[in-house]
């Protein structure tokens, strides 16, 4: 007789506690065709912290948080999530752990010909289907309240400006209360103000849903506002890491050059 096995639920591949490490990546290497992007990266990602890649344009940043959560494939190496290594989790338990990312693109990906009612509701639809009408009211009342946009609840992304689009993007990527958060340049394209608002929300999603977070950006005002640790990339390598103090007192030139 054929043993039929019980379906994986998500919480058996969250396997973590206060003092283990959330992801940890061990000598990755990509490439496309001859072109070498990361190279023997190493990194670890504490429970709680927020890490930022600090790096130029083109030097693999974006690349290495797509390979986290297996957007890329990676060439070499492990990549652990929530102690499991994403290179070897088939389909449906990787789609089970991505339940527990949250990922804010750096476009925001909004669906532009929903409403933002309809944009927060559909990831609940999606994945949360026990939820009751009166429970995903509630859900997306509590995380437009979080980003400070209750009043767009009917609007579309096109009246929108490009901040309030990132804050609705952030909104959408904290409704299904994430314990990791990947950010792509969150601050990108966005003026100063704006920018520092949304600096502020990084730190307002940390504390509230108690996430871990790697934050891609090359905003030194971004890094300095939210960061616990800073790694920087280098010609496909990790070049430094420790405190944005650290940084900051640097002698290095190309160090020198980002905070200048």
């Amino acid at each position: 007789m054929k043993t039929i096995r019980p379906e994986p639920i998500i919480e058996d591949l969250i396997q973590t506690d206060n003092n283990e490490t959330i992801v940890e990546i061990t000598n990755l290497k990509k490439s496309f065709g001859k072109q070498e992007v990361l190279n023997n990266v190493s990194l670890k990602l504490n429970n709680g912290e927020n890490l930022i890649v600090l790096g130029k344009s083109g030097c693999g940043k974006s690349v290495l948080i797509k390979c986290i959560i297996g957007l890329f494939n990676s060439d070499e190496g492990i990549i652990k999530v929530f102690n499991h290594d994403v290179t070897k989790l088939n389909r449906k338990k990787l789609g089970l752990l991505r339940q527990k990312v949250g990922f804010l693109f750096q476009s925001g990906a909004l669906y532009d010909s929903l409403t933002v009612k309809q944009n927060l509701e559909f990831p609940l639809r999606r994945i949360k289907r026990d939820l009751t009408e009166k429970e995903i009211e509630a859900k997306v009342q509590e995380v437009l309240e979080n980003v400070g946009l209750k009043e767009t609840l009917h609007k579309m992304p096109s009246e929108l400006s490009g901040g309030m689009r990132k804050r609705i993007s952030l909104a959408r990527t904290i409704i299904l209360d994430p314990m990791l958060m990947l950010y792509d340049e969150p601050t990108t394209g966005l003026d100063p103000v704006t920018s520092g608002e949304i600096s502020s929300l990084i730190i307002d999603v940390q504390k509230k849903y108690k996430t871990s977070s790697i934050i891609i950006t090359h905003d030194i005002k971004c890094a300095r506002y939210t960061a616990n640790r800073v790694i920087m990339l280098h010609n496909g390598e990790c070049y430094k890491e420790g405190k944005i103090e650290d940084f900051e007192n640097a002698n290095d030139p190309f160090i020198r050059s980002f905070f200048l």
